[in-house]
Parts: structure tokens; sequence; C-alpha cells
């Protein structure tokens, strides 16, 4: 309560007070975040899949036509180099990186494992990249391995089958650089949320927790360091 010299209240602090308003000094601290790195090496073959940009066209160009596009499309050859070569996330030098979202996402659906409020995690946990994908401008983590091009079948939405083009990464690791806030996670916490994602969680196509599937046991890892 504020009193002037002769210990009567002044004027704001007597209509705060006819108000019911109590004064209360609110301290927010300030954040937290620390940075940890690891080295990861794949268990078993990473696969990614890059949404296309000749996919995403032909999506616009339907939409765009709307009530005026054909009902029979012309079924064109597929080119399956070209489909390898969209499949991969590039760097601007030229280099494969992983979406850093997916290790962040990853350590989000890990939070289940242990009953942790995977809507905390989203403000706590997040993922350093190394470049910028050239094509969805999405940030990316170096990967340090060779692709290779790998074909395997796919059944579609509507039921149909098809054949899958995708880059694989038979032997593959990659640095992480995690920054988490301090006052909810330590870094052994990050370490074993990590380490849960490479045996349980994995990352890329067939992965365990993919989301149309139990996964084909890809995607899975290690941490060295």
């Amino acid at each position: 309560m504020t009193a002037t010299k002769n210990g009567s209240k002044n004027g704001t602090a007597e209509r705060k007070e006819l108000m019911g308003i109590v004064d209360e000094r609110v301290v927010i601290r300030p954040s937290n975040m620390r940075t940890a790195e690891f080295t990861i090496v794949g268990t078993a073959p990473y696969v990614q899949c890059r949404f296309p940009q000749k996919a995403q066209e032909q999506i616009r160009a339907t939409q765009a036509a709307g009530s005026q596009a054909k009902s029979k499309k012309v079924r064109e050859a597929k080119d399956f180099k070209a489909a390898y070569e969209n499949s991969k996330h590039l760097m601007e030098n030229g280099e494969c990186g992983i979406p850093a979202s997916a290790f962040r996402n990853a350590m989000i659906s890990a939070c289940r494992l242990i009953q942790f409020k995977m809507t905390l995690a989203k403000l706590s946990v997040f993922v350093d990249g190394d470049g910028i994908d050239v094509a969805d401008g999405i940030s990316l983590v170096a990967i340090i391995g060779k692709p290779e091009q790998h074909e395997s079948m796919g059944r579609n939405a509507n039921g149909s089958v098809d054949l899958r083009v995708r880059a694989m990464f038979r032997k593959w690791s990659a640095k992480l650089r995690i920054s988490f806030d301090a006052d909810v996670f330590s870094v052994t916490d990050i370490s074993n949320l990590l380490s849960r994602v490479g045996q349980q969680v994995g990352i890329g196509e067939g992965r365990h927790d993919s989301k149309n599937s139990c996964g084909l046991g890809w995607g899975t890892f290690s941490i060295q360091g």
C-alpha cells in the first residue's frame, strides 16, 4: 500500500483498494538454455524422402484448374533416376542432410515412453542445423555417408501397389547439437531421451514410429559420444 509523507493514502492506492486490486511483484527468470553435442552412428539404414518439387507443381496446377481439371490423367513414364535424386534433402554445398525437425519430433514423441508432457518438451528441446534445404528452406543436419538408390514396393492410399524410389544410407552417422532448457532437462536427460529415439523411435522412412505402419526397422542409431 502506498502512502503520502503524512501517512495518508494517495489517490491511486485508495482507488486500487476500493477496486480490490492487490499489487504483486511478478518475477520471470531468464531462460536457462544449454547446448549439448552428440555423435550418432546408424545401427540400421536411414532412408529419406523429400516431397518432390514436380509433385508440388502438379498439385498446384490441378488446384488452380479447379473444375476444369481433367478427370482422366495421362500416365507419364516414371523417371526412376529423377525420383531418386528428388528424394534427397540437399544443402547449399550439395551435400545431403537430415531434417533437424526429424530428431526434434522424435525426441518429443519419445516423451510418451516416460510419461513426460510432450507439450512441455516442445518448448524445451531444439536441434540446431548445419545448413538449409535448397528446395524447402528447412534446417538440415549434415549426414556422413554415401546414398544409394533404393527401390521397394508400397501401397498407395487407393489400394494400388506402387514402386517407391528413395535415397538410402546403409552406413551413416551425424553430429547433433541439441539446445535445451536446463530448468526442464539435464544433459543426462537429453542423452537418455536421444538414446531412446535411436532404439525405439527412429528417424526417416520405415522408422519404428511411422504414422502409417509399424516400420521396417530403418532409421535407428546409437550414441557414440
